[in-house]
């Protein structure tokens, strides 16, 4: 059925002539967001050439060069392209990307991720190498897609692979990602990221079902981990699970926490504290609690405790003044409508500056790419969401996006798809 999906969505995106050529381009008559502490422009227009701004401001302040292609963006909401700090490569379309056809691969991108406005997403723990091959291709430009970074494998603890990768693993005949040792795990890491991951991500709390439920990683396997990608300038992730799982990743100087934890129910204000103390930035990924509740058919009184303290924790430590990254966890969970997403962030206090910065800005700083990404500004990269309507008044807006672009390279159209 996804495979059948996915070529219905290639013959309508007619995007097996190859890949698009940076273009010059004005977007001429948007509202024109430049960052999300910036004045909105109520009519403006953004030039690019060579794949990257070189103009933005009013419309009638900017001369649009003769012979330039032209967007009309009346009625539209233009912002710097998005980031999703929390992806996999694991569905079998994009998990072997060497193999793939570039038009189905193509396909796989558009649907998970570009046709919702990301530009730039961070890949953290596919096998087998699947996101280095994914950026490969995208880079020698064999395939349209995201600017890619990535963690490699993850490191589960001793006897701690999850029980819901536990299958994929022998699937793909994968070697295991446990680790017993400090010195096991230092010199993977050091290995990793040698070979040019991006980060690591360490599963500080491993979700093992049964009597032990939760299994925490050893705080010396952990801190090995992170110091390893601490020397090597690089952040480190871990998916905490539960409390205990959150003094594992305190203990070791975890940079970003890869979800919230409603099973350990709402965060007093001490924990939000010690994180926030700790600078670590939370991807929520408010919505894989809802699917995943929803696909093993728990009551709704269930469904509602767990959004409802993922909600809290959110709001708590965003009015600390802690970084929120935007994440989905999609390719894990193949829901890939961000509208909920959105929805479920501004039930937790983030009103659309605030959501615009999990997007832009704030991933951009985090990850050491403000200089070039995140904001639409004279000299950086020309990544843009062309967007329906008004994120300021309706916060699924965000999710309307009718064109995007990625260093001034085309990736998405809606009007490929009809609408």
């Amino acid at each position: 059925m996804r495979s059948a999906r996915r070529w219905w969505l290639a013959c309508l995106l007619c995007i097996g002539g190859g890949v698009a050529h940076a273009q010059d381009i004005a977007i001429v008559g948007a509202r024109v967001v430049p960052s999300p502490e910036a004045e909105v422009i109520a009519s403006g227009t953004v030039v690019v050439r060579d794949g990257r701004v070189v103009a933005v401001g009013p419309s009638d302040g900017i001369d649009v060069p003769d012979g330039i292609t032209t967007i009309d963006g009346r009625g539209t909401t233009l912002l710097a392209g998005f980031w999703n700090s929390h992806v996999h490569f694991l569905a079998p379309e994009t998990r072997a990307p060497a193999s793939v056809p570039a038009d189905a691969l193509e396909s796989a991108l558009a649907s998970m991720l570009t046709r919702w406005g990301f530009t730039t997403v961070f890949d953290i723990s596919s096998i087998g190498g699947a996101a280095a091959a994914m950026r490969a291709r995208i880079e020698a430009g064999e395939v349209r897609g995201p600017d890619i970074l990535y963690v490699d494998t993850p490191f589960f603890p001793e006897g701690g692979t999850p029980s819901y990768v536990r299958d994929l693993f022998d699937e793909m005949q994968a070697p295991s990602a446990e680790v017993a040792t400090a010195d096991e795990a230092r010199t993977r890491a050091d290995a990793q990221l040698a070979a040019g991951a991006d980060g690591v991500k360490l599963f500080a709390g491993a979700i093992l079902g049964g009597a032990l439920d939760v299994l925490p990683m050893d705080v010396d396997v952990a801190r090995a981990i992170v110091e390893a990608a601490h020397r090597a300038g690089k952040p480190a992730f871990a998916h905490p699970t539960n409390v205990a799982g959150l003094e594992v990743s305190l203990a070791a100087g975890v940079d970003i926490l890869a979800h919230t934890t409603p099973v350990s129910g709402p965060w007093d204000e001490a924990m939000v504290q010690r994180l926030r103390a700790a600078n670590m930035a939370l991807t929520p990924t408010l919505t894989l609690f809802d699917h995943e509740l929803r696909r093993e058919g728990a009551p709704q009184e269930v469904i509602d405790r767990f959004l409802e303290a993922a909600t809290q924790q959110v709001r708590a430590y965003h009015a600390a003044g802690g970084d929120i990254l935007f994440g989905t966890d999609v390719d894990f969970i193949q829901q890939y409508d961000t509208r909920l997403e959105f929805e479920l962030l501004r039930a937790s206090g983030l009103d659309w500056r605030a959501i615009l910065a999990t997007l832009t800005t704030t991933p951009a700083r985090r990850f050491g790419q403000d200089d070039r990404k995140g904001r639409i500004a004279e000299g950086l990269q020309a990544d843009l969401v062309l967007l329906e309507g008004d994120p300021a008044d309706d916060v699924a807006a965000f999710a309307r996006v009718r064109q995007v672009l990625r260093a001034g390279r085309m990736l998405y159209r809606a009007r490929d798809e009809g609408r």
